[in-house]
């Protein structure tokens, strides 16, 4: 693809908006930044060598969609691909495809990571502190806003706990996160611990040819299965044209996922009733659903789970797969012994035990020299953060697809710079007061274990808009189309601060004069 280089003058390059992250958020940000915000510069700054974020970064056997592709994929560029859950493969393709379709990647800078971001009220900008390449070269780029894709979890590592005895361990330990690509799980015996979306995903694909794979998990989690092929979604698409078909799949897919949602919370015993009877009956008769598939919390309290086709399930009935809930005690030489003092011995062990969640990608953060702790500021109407001016973060849904909510926060900064630019604003600023800011509420409402690890790191939400992030798309969708985005917002022109300069510097004046 092609890449723009910096200018290597002693003035930094100066462009009207940097997008951190050239994943599926960065590339959506782009097509928004062009279509809807003519005449904007803008550049895309991707610390790793290829684009793509999560679908690129991650490559273990089986990798997919944990939800449908009319939601996950673009509201602008039509899912095309058979199924419905897809491969990571072609999730990658397309949002690959997209850039490329509309010139976008063009404007990405590869192996360009930002390690700081400094604002300065008296010119209005961002100063980027930038490294390049293998050798980590320093430049630096300024801009007027800056607009940060890059998820929430850190690319350099997963987490894995300190496991006692591992070092004693004579196999081969694995984070999904680092997968090797000349692995080969021909005739081996397999632990996968973790029973999270990572895990239901690895597990029937590493039984194709494993001689065996166990998930140890500490505690169950829900799961649901949903043919890979969507029957209706293939019929609608047949019967309308492309674009169409598009619109009423996403549709259907929100409207769904939604009202699932919202019955859960609602009734939540109910709700799980059902999902342990729709699980049991595609369990084998030997496993049963007390403790392997019984969570001891409400759905949606963690993300719920999916399974194609029921691949997990069929791969545990043919016997090539078996779950154990337990404690793990040790690492012993040849596997791992069990509180219940049971010992399952492994080849090699997939530690499928979570992310290690970072704000903004680990970006240090400077306002008028004043630095910004992520983990103090509060969400303002999920895209802004307070006390940040000109700056925006993507926060996709904790319940439903991560595209959903990365598309209005796209449309959103592009709504709010036309309107600076219209106005002649140079700074916009959301400011947040003692009242609203004394409700503090964790930004993810999961109680998933790498969500509790890093809720102090990640920024907060309100009770109450703006500052409450509602895990509702239409109800989210209504309020940016409807809603008033001046509101708590605190914008600043150059003649303003000039008289502001002006009054200060006449403060100073008299203050000598009278000493």
């Amino acid at each position: 693809m092609a890449q723009e280089q910096p200018d290597r003058t002693d003035q930094p390059e100066h462009v009207d908006v940097v997008i951190v992250g050239a994943g599926l958020s960065g590339v959506g940000a782009a097509y928004r930044l062009q279509e809807q915000c003519p005449g904007t510069t803008y550049t895309i700054l991707e610390g790793r060598d290829a684009s793509g974020g999560t679908w690129d970064l991650f490559r273990y056997p089986g990798i997919r969609s944990d939800s449908d592709m009319f939601t996950l994929g673009y509201p602008f560029k039509p899912w095309t691909g058979e199924k419905a859950i897809a491969d990571g493969a072609d999730i990658l393709q397309y949002i690959r495809d997209t850039a490329a379709e509309n010139g976008i990647d063009r404007h990405i800078r590869y192996r360009h990571k930002v390690v700081a971001a400094s604002w300065s009220s008296d010119e209005a900008r961002w100063t980027l502190d930038v490294v390049v390449g293998e050798d980590a070269a320093p430049t630096r780029i300024t801009a007027s806003f800056l607009f940060m894709c890059s998820g929430y979890y850190s690319y350099d590592k997963g987490h894995t706990p300190d496991f006692p005895g591992i070092e004693d361990y004579r196999g081969r330990v694995i984070h999904p996160q680092e997968w090797p690509e000349d692995l080969d799980v021909s005739g081996t015996r397999i632990v996968v611990i973790g029973s999270g979306a990572t895990a239901v995903t690895l597990i029937p694909n590493l039984a194709e040819t494993a001689e065996h794979v166990t998930m140890l998990q500490r505690s169950p989690t829900y799961i649901g299965s949903l043919p890979a092929v969507d029957p209706l979604g293939q019929l609608v698409r047949r019967a309308l044209p492309t674009r169409a078909a598009h619109t009423f799949n996403r549709w259907r897919s929100v409207l769904f996922n939604t009202a699932f949602y919202q019955f859960c919370q609602r009734r939540p015993a109910l709700a799980k009733t059902l999902m342990k009877k729709r699980v049991a009956a595609e369990l084998p008769d030997d496993v049963p659903v007390d403790p392997h598939f019984d969570p001891t919390y409400d759905p949606w309290d963690q993300r719920v789970c999916l399974v194609p086709d029921g691949d997990l399930f069929t791969a545990m009935r043919a016997g090539r797969a078996s779950v154990v809930t337990d404690r793990i005690d040790t690492f012993t030489e040849t596997g791992i012994r069990l509180v219940s003092g049971a010992e399952l011995e492994a080849d090699i062990v997939v530690t499928a035990t979570g992310l290690t969640l970072v704000a903004a990608g680990g970006i240090t953060f400077d306002v008028d020299g004043r630095t910004i702790t992520p983990g103090e500021t509060f969400v303002y109407k999920g895209f802004m953060l307070s006390g940040v001016p000109n700056a925006a973060m993507c926060v996709g849904y904790t319940n439903a697809s991560w595209t959903l909510r990365a598309d209005i926060t796209a449309q959103s900064v592009c709504r709010l710079w036309n309107l600076m630019r219209r106005r002649g604003h140079t700074m916009a600023v959301a400011e947040i007061t003692e009242d609203e800011a004394s409700s503090a509420q964790p930004l993810l409402g999961l109680t998933s274990g790498y969500v509790q690890r890093a809720a102090a790191l990640m920024p907060k939400q309100g009770n109450r808009a703006p500052w409450l992030l509602r895990q509702n798309f239409i109800l989210d969708l209504l309020a940016f189309k409807r809603g008033d985005l001046t509101e708590s917002i605190r914008f600043s022109s150059p003649d303003k601060r000039a008289r502001r300069q002006r009054a200060e510097l006449d403060r100073e004046l008299d203050e000598l004069v009278d000493a």
